[in-house]
């Protein structure tokens, strides 16, 4: 069945904002109990300010994040969210997540295809929504020159996880959300060109998971 990104965007931003006011609401009830309790009641501040809500608030844009919110690290943005899900499609390129199974499937050093298939689908193949690289190697290239390309393998995870019908709509919103000019194709290209990498690194405190080869500085 088709899906639109948008709309699952919608849901997840609606979802995570009202944990987020949630959060803020017990808190300010916690602070109401004790100060009654310590009999503190007018000298001790019941509110808690956006910035110290500690989970996540997402907001369309950086620009659309008020100076409230400022200093608070759990704030993200639609383009964060779109760096996320990319960052789950390699993992599901590597084999390491899957479409069809919950949670982490390999991270071993020896794991193959074959131990895939036997976690994901009990050995069979044709169970499986999106299979992972055999070679363990995804280029990242200026242009589409390898069957196994990343940007081409982005393009068939996006069609195994929301439908054939909605692709080119939902590569759209991945390309918008990310930002850049050109077709959708290409900037989803130059993120993985010039900025994948170094999120991938910020995200796992400089501590990678998949390691990048590169020919130097002018590519």
């Amino acid at each position: 069945m088709a899906t639109l990104l948008a709309d699952k965007y919608e849901a997840r931003k609606a979802e995570v904002n009202e944990r987020f006011e949630q959060l803020r609401a017990n808190e300010e009830e916690l602070n109401r109990i004790f100060a009654k309790i310590y009999n503190m009641e007018g000298e001790v501040p019941i509110k808690v300010e956006d910035k110290y809500v500690s989970v996540a608030r997402i907001f369309d844009t950086a620009e659309e994040i008020p100076e409230s919110y400022k200093g608070n690290k759990y704030v993200r943005t639609k383009r964060d969210e779109i760096v996320s899900l990319i960052s789950y499609a390699v993992g599901c390129m590597f084999g390491r997540y899957s479409l069809d199974a919950d949670g982490l499937i390999l991270a071993d050093q020896d794991a193959t295809i074959s131990d895939y298939l036997d976690k994901v689908a009990g050995g069979d193949a044709s169970r499986v929504s999106f299979m992972p690289d055999a070679d363990n190697v995804l280029p990242i290239t200026d242009d589409e020159y390898f069957d196994d390309d990343i940007v081409g393998r982005f393009v068939e995870f996006m069609r195994a996880a929301y439908g054939a019908e909605t692709l080119e709509e939902n590569l759209r919103f991945v390309a918008e959300a990310l930002g850049g000019r050109g077709t959708s194709r290409q900037v989803i290209r130059a993120y993985f060109l010039k900025d994948f990498f170094k999120d991938h690194c910020q995200t796992y405190k400089k501590r990678p998971i998949y390691w990048l080869f590169d020919s130097g500085k002018k590519n």
